[in-house]
């Protein structure tokens, strides 16, 4: 069989730019079957059948002259958002294979105080995934993380030059050999959800760099509940967190 680098084979078949169709590759949007495509320069037969699954739209969820909510989807970058948004600007970050709440301010005044709650730990968080392994009570985790930011951000356990982080797990549901699973934090370290519960044996399904082994086309973790001031917001689970399979 003939084969050719993923993205011609991908830009051939959907009569688009090389560039356009590597783009697609790195944002994470191709797959073969079930199979995402991670490699755009990838050798791959010429007589591939690719899938582009685009995000979903963007649902605001609230919006005042201070603040917009937004039901964030898997797949798309934070700041994608907020380039989108006229005159808006992000108030926190979520990862981008990370869906739900995601907030951004709309004025120099509200954004500063708004900025202020969260370094100060006073903004509710809960969020909501699936993880490998039976969780059957809850656990807390406080050990502190330290994140290397040398290209692609990556976090790690640091008792010595870590920094605090916070992270309860309720048990909700088990499925097999998978739980569903509640997480509440008071910090907001980078990859804090992902590493704390990669140390105690349960990263999240499809966090292929903490060490999940489950394919799934993202990792199933979910910005569920956010409350700051006197707001309090909520984005519906999408279809992969409310079932699991």
């Amino acid at each position: 069989m003939a084969k050719q680098k993923a993205y011609k084979v991908l830009a051939a078949q959907e009569s688009i730019s090389n560039k356009k169709a590597k783009e697609l590759i790195d944002r994470g949007l191709v797959f073969v079957g079930d199979k995402q495509v991670k490699i755009a320069r990838a050798e791959i037969g010429t007589e591939t059948k690719f899938r582009i699954e685009y995000p979903s739209d963007i649902e605001v969820l609230y919006e005042d002259e201070n603040i917009i909510a937004v039901n964030k989807p898997a797949q798309v970058d934070s700041y994608d958002i907020q380039d989108a948004i006229e005159g808006a600007e992000l108030l926190h970050r979520l990862d981008r294979d990370t869906s739900g709440v995601l907030l951004l301010g709309r004025n120099p005044e509200f954004i500063e105080a708004a900025i202020k709650e969260f370094k100060n730990r006073r903004v509710q968080k809960q969020y909501v995934a699936w993880v490998e392994g039976v969780v059957y009570e809850t656990i807390e985790i406080d050990d502190p993380i330290l994140t290397i930011k040398k290209g692609k951000a990556f976090s790690k356990i640091d008792p010595l030059r870590g920094k605090k982080a916070y992270t309860k797990v309720i048990p909700e549901e088990v499925q097999g050999k998978k739980s569903k699973v509640i997480i509440e934090i008071t910090t907001g370290r980078t990859h804090q959800i992902r590493v704390h519960l990669a140390s105690r044996g349960h990263p999240i399904v499809g966090d292929e760099q903490y060490g999940s082994r489950t394919q799934a086309k993202h990792m199933l973790l979910h910005s569920k509940k956010m409350k700051i001031f006197d707001y309090e917001f909520e984005a519906k689970e999408p279809k992969a967190i409310m079932k699991y399979k």
